[in-house]
């Protein structure tokens, strides 16, 4: 009976040993459980958690947990270690990863300011969507802010950000097609943008809106 008792406990460890080797949780599960965790308050748990799913390769977890670092919520024995998971993160091609980090270089935040290293960012992140990206990016384009002014490149971007209902942007690119800044002038653009811009509830859009509506169209103000 002893014999069996003792066979038995080592079967019980060695099936125990098993499975804490075994976990084979997806990086996407733990990345979801640690938001719960987070969302729960247990910051801890979701540091853990997001760890285990960034080292896995899971991009979201990545960004989060750099995030939490970057937050003071959690921290690494590495000090760089914010830095090093939002790279890894943006080089992963997460759009607001890739926005986090050029925002970093932009302001200079914990980092040498780098306005082409934040252009290069802004860039990658605008060009999967990202709408505040595409502002950013414009605006460096239209004031010549690290890089050579060039209107039609700011237009290009600021309509693109226009379509997807940014209202700043929607107001920018009908002053833009206004007065024939980066693309040729067209009053009935300028009055659709400065249209959509108004049903946002911006008031100098809605004058303007106003001002076009009432006037000629066929010749650029």
């Amino acid at each position: 009976m002893r014999h069996l008792a003792c066979r038995t406990m080592l079967a019980a460890g060695l099936l125990g040993a098993a499975t804490a080797h075994a976990d084979n949780t997806p990086p996407a599960a733990l990345a979801q459980s640690a938001v719960s965790a987070y969302e729960a308050g247990r910051l801890e748990e979701a540091a853990q958690l997001f760890d285990r799913a960034a080292r896995a390769g899971n991009r979201l977890a990545q960004f989060n947990l750099a995030m939490m670092l970057y937050r003071k919520e959690t921290t690494a024995p590495e000090p760089d270690a914010a830095w090093r998971w939002l790279r890894r993160a943006a080089g992963a091609g997460l759009a607001q990863a890739q926005f986090n980090f050029a925002l970093l270089y932009d302001h200079g935040n914990g980092v040498a300011k780098s306005l082409p290293t934040a252009a290069e960012w802004y860039r990658r992140a605008a060009e999967q969507g990202h709408t505040e990206a595409q502002v950013s990016l414009a605006t460096m384009y239209y004031v010549g802010h690290g890089m050579p002014q060039d209107l039609a490149e700011a237009a290009h971007w600021y309509l693109a950000a226009a379509r997807a209902g940014h209202a700043g942007a929607q107001y920018i690119i009908a002053s833009m097609y206004e007065s024939g800044e980066g693309l040729p002038a067209d009053l009935r653009q300028a009055e659709h943008w400065y249209g959509q811009a108004a049903l946002q509830d911006d008031p100098a859009a809605r004058a303007k809106y106003e001002t076009l509506r009432a006037g000629p169209r066929d010749e650029p103000r």
